[in-house]
């Protein structure tokens, strides 16, 4: 039983790694149905017990994206088939289904050995988590999720939990559709020029943008890695619930992050030094702001009203007491406005007319990552939030550079 399996470099580098679990998000006409099928196949062939999925969004899709390919490609290997019921049986007497993800419970009752989910971002997250993975349990079987990105959803949550995790059992991978040597860059390139940015990152880049992300554009984030001269420090505080002992990672991975915008401003506009981010309990919390006001000796420290900030206060002021440095902390409110209007009115104009400038350091990836997909709902907000609310803190004197002659002051102290 001999197959004539001819992989493309990316599909050999996914096909040769042993995880247990592998996350592939991948542009289009990349090759990844036909590295599925060979999978399905290969790994049909090498087990004499349990059942071998291919899951797509629908029966239908299963049919046309799959159905044709494996007959192609396992000709000399099958021994039957079946349309009516989506199963392919094998020289060695292992069954391939293609099922549809819009029907989990006929997908039940089942042992698998090996299971494909392509086009995971189009389906529901419980046809895995309630139904498929519970069937790979007592053979141990294996998983491949492939599919192209659509925005910010439980693929991309997935394919993140693959990457930044230490999990022996999951690792992702990532390709564009250049990584199939078989196409024609100048057809990609054309596709290119007659679509959207968004369009194209997302369909032939595999990127994981959030759709209508485009309040605050790339071009207009200028950066300066040197401090100016002359200006005053402000740092505001986004608070997020506060860090449990004993919660794992993946539990905290849907939780917000307290973010500490530091930043200096002058008649130029904001010099963004450092936004400090993470999930921390509430000592720790307490203790980075500290800091951070202990080092740049700010003029106006900010924190976010709420909960978080009455609870902060006290390790707060504990931690002024024991160190005998005092400071005081501004009340920072939404104005009665709605989140993504507060963020667009302090920060939208600015960057546009190139009034903030950043420090780059390693902060800034997860900051920018923010703040080019904001305001969608399944991304995190809290940099670009704490660095918002320097607004409310800021206050630059102009009025000496202009002139009064018609005018008396009422107020020498403020210009008015």
């Amino acid at each position: 039983m001999n197959l004539d399996i001819s992989l493309l470099s990316w599909q050999q580098e996914v096909w040769n790694d042993k995880t247990r679990f592998k996350v592939v998000a991948a542009g289009r006409r990349t090759g990844k149905s036909r590295l599925a099928a060979y999978l399905l196949l290969v790994s049909a062939l090498q087990t004499d017990r349990g059942n071998i999925f291919y899951v797509a969004p629908t029966q239908g899709q299963a049919r046309d994206i799959m159905w044709n390919l494996l007959l192609e490609l396992g000709n000399d290997v099958i021994a039957s088939s079946h349309v009516n019921n989506m199963q392919i049986k094998l020289a060695n007497g292992t069954t391939i289904s293609l099922k549809g993800a819009d029907r989990p419970d006929t997908m039940r009752g089942v042992s698998l050995k090996y299971l494909v989910l392509d086009e995971y971002a189009d389906m529901k997250p419980e046809t895995w988590e309630l139904v498929l993975r519970p069937a790979l349990t007592d053979l141990k079987g294996q998983a491949l999720f492939i599919g192209t990105p659509v925005g910010r959803n439980h693929f991309y949550d997935l394919y993140s939990w693959a990457i930044s995790e230490n999990d022996a059992d999951w690792r992702a991978f990532h390709y564009t559709s250049y990584d199939n040597n078989l196409l024609e860059k100048a057809e990609i390139d054309a596709a290119k020029k007659s679509m959207s940015s968004y369009a194209f990152r997302q369909e032939f880049m595999a990127s994981f943008e959030a759709r209508g992300s485009e309040m605050f554009k790339e071009d207009w984030v200028q950066f300066d890695d040197e401090e100016p001269g002359d200006g005053d420090y402000y740092i505001s505080v986004d608070l997020a619930g506060f860090a449990e002992a004993g919660r794992s990672k993946r539990k905290q991975k849907h939780l917000d992050n307290t973010a500490i915008a530091i930043v200096k401003v002058n008649r130029e506009g904001w010099w963004v030094k450092q936004i400090i981010h993470g999930r921390w309990d509430l000592n720790e919390t307490a203790r980075k702001i500290f800091e951070a006001v202990a080092h740049h000796q700010p003029i106006a420290v900010g924190i976010e009203r709420g909960i978080a900030r009455q609870a902060v206060m006290s390790p707060l002021s504990d931690l002024m007491r024991q160190n005998n440095r005092y400071f005081r902390i501004d009340e920072l409110t939404h104005g009665n406005k709605n989140k993504t209007d507060r963020i667009v009115w302090a920060l939208q104009g600015r960057f546009e007319n190139g009034a903030i400038k950043i420090c780059r350091g390693a902060w800034t990836d997860t900051f920018l990552d923010e703040l080019y997909q904001f305001p969608d709902a399944l991304t995190h907000d809290d940099t670009v939030d704490a660095l918002a609310y320097i607004d409310q803190l800021a206050k630059v004197s102009y009025w000496d550079e202009c002139e009064f002659d018609d005018h008396e002051y009422v107020d020498t102290l403020v210009g008015y």
